[in-house]
């Protein structure tokens, strides 16, 4: 295997700050780029691994997590980076393969997810389904990659998604414990390192469960906790519609490799 040198490989490839800051003229969902400040500060506190900058480890972690930003943040295909477009397909559990428009629309958790006892997907969207969780996780539902078992076209990798419950999912009280998910990805990738598809293998059932552990809350704050989540919602996309009217908006040159690249784990010739 060739080593690897991440800085000259493509912008989908980089860590995420670095991907954000040459992301430039996209249609963001709330109308700016997400920040991840808090998000970076609570891994650095909360990660057990620290995979070194140019391993495959974290060449992993930088890809999906660049895929994550625009699985929950851009509204137009055209302006994906990190997959091919027109082949791309993400299933959970060998379920339906979805597209690039399916995540727009409904989101990562509705479609990870699926229906089951504790969560109907059927019977949510993007908004609903992504303020359920962040209200559930309200310092945040962190992802990192554990261990990787196999180098490109074709990686498998092991994860871990944790959060601490400290808000309620849904009428369930919250038990302030730290939730933990631990599965298994599949990622086929083009020989620029896009995806063409990603398979994720885990237990949602175990998920859930700890979700719903807590019992129910009682019928007061059970209505509280609607409202509550309702007004959040709106609040924001109200703040986001004024914000953008104001933001000075400066366009960043960009000096990061986008063009298309070998794959650098091909066998030297």
């Amino acid at each position: 295997m060739n080593p690897i040198d991440i800085t000259k490989l493509n912008l989908w490839v980089q860590d995420r700050d670095t991907v954000l800051e040459y992301s430039t003229d996209i249609e963001w969902r709330y109308g700016q780029k997400p920040d991840y400040t808090h998000s970076n500060e609570k891994l650095a506190e909360e990660s057990i691994q620290n995979h070194p900058e140019n391993s495959l480890e974290r060449l992993v972690q930088n890809l999906v997590r660049a895929f994550d930003i625009e699985a929950n943040f851009k509204t137009n295909p055209a302006q994906w980076l990190t997959v091919v477009q027109d082949k791309f397909r993400m299933s959970t559990n060998g379920g339906y393969g979805y597209t690039i428009t399916d995540l727009i629309n409904s989101g990562t958790y509705k479609l990870l997810i699926g229906n089951n006892k504790h969560y109907k997907a059927s019977e949510e969207n993007f908004e609903t389904s992504t303020n359920l969780f962040h209200t559930a996780f309200p310092e945040g539902f962190l992802w990192e990659v554990l261990e990787v078992y196999s180098t490109p076209p074709s990686i498998v990798f092991k994860w871990r998604h944790w959060g601490a419950f400290n808000g309620a999912y849904k009428d369930y009280a919250p038990t302030g414990e730290t939730i933990e998910i631990i599965g298994t990805s599949v990622v086929h990738l083009r020989d620029d390192l896009k995806i063409l598809s990603l398979e994720h293998y885990y237990d949602n059932t175990k998920f859930l469960a700890k979700l719903t552990s807590g019992g129910k809350l009682p019928p007061n704050l059970q209505t509280q906790q609607l409202t509550g989540t309702k007004t959040k919602s709106s609040l924001w996309q109200k703040l986001w519609s004024f914000i953008k009217k104001l933001w000075p908006w400066r366009k960043k040159s960009t000096d990061v490799n986008l063009s298309a690249s070998r794959c650098p784990f091909a066998v030297s010739e």
